[in-house]
């Protein structure tokens, strides 16, 4: 009978102990991690647990093919994201897929009609003169800020070394400020009211109002208008993500607005803001620079067209004549300030400096929005889809009823076919089973992975490929037997056959998988991603666990002897007699009669 090679292999042969243990080891630590993290199931797509989802395709301007890169794109998900946010929305998500798509998935509860207006349009960036400022619930900021340094850079200092950050929604530069006691509604009233007749803006046209006296019905009219606008200043409440995602809604650029923003203690603040002096259209550039000539470190600086150029000299120059915090222009994308630099003379030349105590971070950040405060490319809206909650349960009952039909097929298969050997192939598909069920759970908090319906036709598909493994290793070892092998000698030749057999299947499924999801985009990626994913686990299951188990299994005089019911019996099989070692006959003379 032929034995197994000896040496180093069948060392390891003879201990497959070694490799169910790692793999015992392996889902204890995954299933360890899954219940520490507290995601105990795997987060359910948009089509299973119901919601919105959007597709964007990025579309581009004629001759600017190339404005479609990854950077630009990073930032419209960053801009879209703080948009969905402003809705109140916590478990949104935005993300890019492929070159030039953006997929938006909002869940349940969250209008669909104001999402696809947030998330679609072409946001607005303008730069706005403060004219009153204060913590929200806190007392106005009465005192001066600090002072700017002069014009020999043109630099518009960010107030007392305040930062701007990665967002619209994060924290905004604004004056240091000590908390102090509340405001009444009235002295919140009184300082709107003397902040908007002081008001230093242009008029909506970016031009000085002249000396006209204004009509009696066009000053009623203003005063009706400053009456709302100190209304709408004494209620708001910047620390209500509602109340600060509704401020300044329906202000037209020529009209004063009220706004909230971040100050770098983490603090929220209210503005009451003039009508717009500039538009983010006539920054021509920004970029994030750090000076090495000065102890300002990172800084932002600003390039504005010849239009822009006039218009922020004319603005700072009326800033500059006032005191704190109406020395002031609030930076403010999507109705939110994201940086209030004070100046202290007026900033020609149609160059500025943003300093402050910015990191390379966060320089980048505001240069980003000085740059693209409008979203940096055109988006053309491809599919538009809502799924109801009840819709999405049904469709994950379907799923999860097709998946347990497919399995109780295969496992009825392998009942009737292999006998005893069908309980190595059901341990190893539970096995494969709980270590895709684990890590799912796991991705979702991660990489925001999501199991929507074609993820659950990839799982379905999969049950087929990992059986599959098992058959063709199972008939490399029945056609050992047939050879007239016993049953250890052929689980040891089977296995080197069965192995190349279910690498090469595996890597074609693989390489379908990423070829598909690399092509593709939308959910047809979850099926792919699903599938490429358990590909791998039938690898290592297959390696890990069931030709472990086969081998020590062949030492059970069940399955060694060959039982009818043990899957491997000789008989049935049409075994051929045991092979066996024979002794060459050992040379010796030659018979000259013979010769």
């Amino acid at each position: 009978m032929v034995a197994p090679k000896k040496g180093k292999n069948a060392s390891a042969q003879s201990k497959p102990g070694r490799s169910l243990a790692l793999i015992v080891i392996v889902i204890a630590a995954l299933t360890g991690g899954m219940f520490a993290s507290g995601h105990t199931t795997p987060r359910l797509g948009i089509d299973l647990a119901g919601g919105t989802s959007i597709t964007l395709r990025a579309v581009p301007e004629a001759g600017q093919e190339s404005a479609i890169n990854k950077t630009n794109m990073d930032t419209a998900v960053d801009i879209m994201n703080n948009r969905v946010n402003g809705l109140g929305v916590s478990e949104a998500e935005v993300q890019t897929q492929g070159d030039r798509n953006i997929i938006v998935n909002i869940p349940k509860g969250t209008n669909s009609k104001e999402a696809r207006a947030q998330v679609g349009t072409t946001a607005k960036l303008y730069f706005r003169p403060v004219l009153a400022t204060e913590l929200s619930g806190g007392a106005a900021t009465d005192s001066p800020a600090p002072s700017a340094s002069g014009s020999a850079g043109d630099k518009a200092t960010d107030s007392a070394g305040d930062k701007a950050t990665d967002s619209a929604t994060d924290k905004a530069t604004g004056n240091d400020k000590a908390a102090s006691p509340s405001a009444s509604a009235t002295s919140q009233g009184r300082a709107a009211s003397d902040a908007l007749k002081a008001d230093p803006s242009p008029s909506a046209s970016g031009k000085p109002s002249g000396d006209a006296s204004p009509s009696p019905s066009a000053s009623a009219s203003g005063d009706d208008a400053t009456a709302k606008l100190q209304a709408q200043y004494t209620a708001l409440d910047c620390t209500d993500k509602a109340a600060r995602a509704k401020a300044g809604d329906g202000a037209k650029p020529g009209d004063s607005t009220v706004a909230c923003g971040q100050n770098s203690q983490g603090q929220w603040q209210k503005y009451i803001l003039g009508p717009a002096a500039v538009d983010g259209t006539d920054v021509d550039e920004a970029k994030a620079v750090f000076n090495t000539q000065t102890a300002a470190g990172w800084t932002v600086t600003m390039k504005f067209t010849n239009e822009g150029s006039k218009k922020f000299a004319d603005i700072t120059g009326k800033l500059a004549q006032n005191q704190s915090p109406q020395n002031q222009f609030a930076i403010v994308l999507d109705n939110e300030v994201v940086s209030d630099p004070y100046v202290s003379q007026a900033l020609t030349g149609g160059n500025a400096e943003i300093s402050g105590s910015f990191d390379q971070e966060e320089a980048q950040s505001l240069a980003n929005m000085l740059s693209y405060g409008a979203l940096p490319l055109t988006f053309k809206e491809d599919s538009v889809t809502t799924v109801t909650a009840a819709l999405g349960g049904e469709q994950l009952q379907a799923g999860l009823i097709a998946g347990a039909i497919g399995l109780a097929l295969v496992v009825l298969y392998l009942l009737v076919y292999y006998r005893g050997l069908s309980f190595i192939a059901i341990a190893s598909l539970l096995v494969s089973a709980s270590l895709t069920y684990v890590i799912m759970s796991l991705l979702g908090p991660t990489i925001g992975f999501a199991l929507n319906l074609p993820a659950v036709c990839g799982a379905i598909v999969a049950i087929g490929i990992t059986a599959d493994s098992f058959i063709v290793f199972f008939e490399r070892v029945r056609d050992e037997i047939r050879e007239g092998r016993s049953l250890r000698p052929a689980v040891e030749r089977g296995w080197p056959r069965a192995r190349r057999t279910i690498l090469v299947s595996d890597f074609v499924s693989f390489l379908a998988a990423a070829v598909l999801f690399i092509v593709t985009v939308g959910k047809v990626q979850g099926f792919a991603f699903t599938l490429g994913l358990t590909t791998l686990l039938d690898v290592v299951v297959v390696f890990l666990f069931t030709k472990p188990l086969l081998q020590l299994m062949a030492r059970r005089k069940f399955f060694a002897s060959g039982h009818k019911w043990s899957g491997l019996d000789p008989k049935a099989l049409g075994a051929k007699p045991p092979l066996r070692r024979t002794r060459r006959p050992s040379a010796g003379p030659v018979d000259p009669k013979e010769a």
